[in-house]
This record gives C-alpha cells, structure tokens and sequence, in this order.
C-alpha cells in the first residue's frame, strides 16, 4: 500500500516513525508481508523490498546506537566507581604513612584501617 502511494522520503519517515512507536508486530505479522511481496509483480515487489530492507536498517541503527549509549553509561558508572575506590585506597595509604611516622605500631593500624598487615609491614620497612 505505501508504494502504491508513492509518498516522499519524508512522509515515509515519517510513517516508519510512527510504525516504530506504535505498532509492534509479532514474528508472524512481519513475516506475512513477505509472503505477499512474493506474491506481486517483478518491479512492485522489488520496491516493497527496498521499503522493508531500509525500515529494518533504520531499527538496526537505532538498536545499535541505544547500545552505545546504554553501553557508555554503564561504563562511566564503573569507571566513577573504580576511581572512588582507588581514591578511598590511596586515602588509607596516605593515613598509614602518617600514623607510621608518629609512632603508632602495625596491629593498631590494621584495626583501625583494615589494610593487611604484610601492606602495613612492607610501608614500613
């Protein structure tokens, strides 16, 4: 029916666009329109194939970009995490040191920073 039409690339984006957001078919529905396209003559069907090919390539893309997105923001969240944890790390390191040069000895500082005591031994010798 839309080749019948012969709408304008932008009244078919605009059609696809609304397919997309609108209308969900199952596995069914999207296979009965081949059927029929296999059913037409020569020169119809190969346009109804350029539309189904192209409105496919459109949900790829956007598939794919949606990934990417969905994909950097997990990332961000993971690296924000890990720099968190290397900077509670270093924090701790640099409270050993001080805690090391007034004196304070190795069980203590285990107790109170929870670091391993060979990481405390070996800081301070």
């Amino acid at each position: 029916m839309l080749v019948r039409l012969e709408l304008d690339e932008a009244k078919q984006r605009l059609l696809f666009g609304f397919f997309e957001t609108y209308l969900r078919l199952s596995e069914e529905e999207e296979a009965k329109p081949r059927h029929e396209v296999s059913q037409m003559e020569t020169k119809e069907a190969k346009r109804v194939m350029e539309l189904i090919v192209s409105y496919e390539q459109r949900g790829l893309e956007k598939g794919i970009q949606q990934g990417i997105e969905q994909g950097l923001k997990q990332g961000l969240k993971q690296g924000m995490k890990q720099g968190r944890q290397e900077g509670i790390e270093e924090g701790k390191l640099d409270v050993v040191k001080r805690m090391l040069a007034k004196g304070y000895d190795v069980d203590t500082i285990h107790e109170l920073t929870g670091l391993p005591i060979e990481k405390i031994e070996r800081m301070k010798g």
